[in-house]
Formats: C-alpha cells, sequence, structure tokens
C-alpha cells in the first residue's frame, strides 16, 4: 500500500501544473488597431510544501495484535506569485520592451530616448523638401 502522503504530494504537483504553463510567463500576443503585436511578460514564482505524520510508535506497540492501518495526519499546500514585468511590442520591423513599472522619472525618459529621436527624425524628413537633400 502507497503511503498516504506520496498521494498529497501528487495533488499539490497537479494542482500547480495546471495554474502554471508556459502562456502563464509569455502570455497570448495581441494585435493592436495600429498594428502592432504586445505580447505580455510576466515573473511566476511559486512555493510548495508538504508534511504529515503517523501513529505515535508508542501507540503502534499497544496495538500491534490489532490488523488496523495506522491513522495519518498530514497536508500540503502551495503558493503561486504572477507578478507582470512588461510587453514586448513588436512594430515596423522593431521590437520594444515596454516595462510595467518604472524605478524613476530617469529611467522613464531613458527609456523614451530612441523614440523621442524616431520622432525627431521622422519630423525632419517630413519637413524637408524633396531636392534639398
Amino acid at each position: 500500500m502507497e503511503h498516504p502522503i506520496g498521494e498529497l504530494m501528487q495533488t499539490a504537483m497537479a494542482s500547480i501544473k495546471d495554474m502554471v504553463d508556459v502562456n502563464t510567463v509569455i502570455g497570448e500576443p495581441v494585435i493592436a488597431s495600429g498594428g502592432a503585436t504586445i505580447i505580455p511578460i510576466s515573473k511566476v514564482s511559486f512555493g510548495y510544501v508538504t508534511a504529515g505524520g503517523d501513529l505515535s510508535t508508542q501507540e503502534k506497540t499497544k496495538r500491534a495484535a490489532e490488523p488496523v492501518d495506522f491513522p495519518f495526519a498530514g497536508g500540503s499546500g502551495a503558493g503561486v506569485s504572477v507578478q507582470p514585468v512588461g510587453f514586448l511590442v513588436v512594430q515596423d520591423g522593431s521590437v520594444r520592451m515596454l516595462p510595467a513599472t518604472c524605478a524613476t522619472v530617469a529611467d522613464r525618459m531613458v527609456e523614451l530616448i530612441p523614440t523621442v529621436m524616431e520622432d525627431v527624425k521622422s519630423f525632419f524628413d517630413k519637413s524637408t523638401p524633396t531636392g534639398m537633400m
């Protein structure tokens, strides 16, 4: 006969497997109205614990003549934490990472520099008459 703690462990692990799959970390892509593909990225952490115990040794010796299963007490638990990290934005052949949170304003400004530079470049390209360059 298999020990009852094995069943507890199998049940808890099956539950974790159902909760956490690859789509939890890398989400389903979403197509935005502007044609950009947005892919959510998350950080997944989980913990698992199981414990159990049989009837004490003294009680076993008192009942040795009786053919009974000894009582078992046990339990298991699991916890899952899913935290959004950011989004991958794929548009016009470029890929950008947009973080879900920014630590400081300076971090956000540094992240926006490539976008601002592209906007400035496209502004000057549009305002320059053809043949001037």
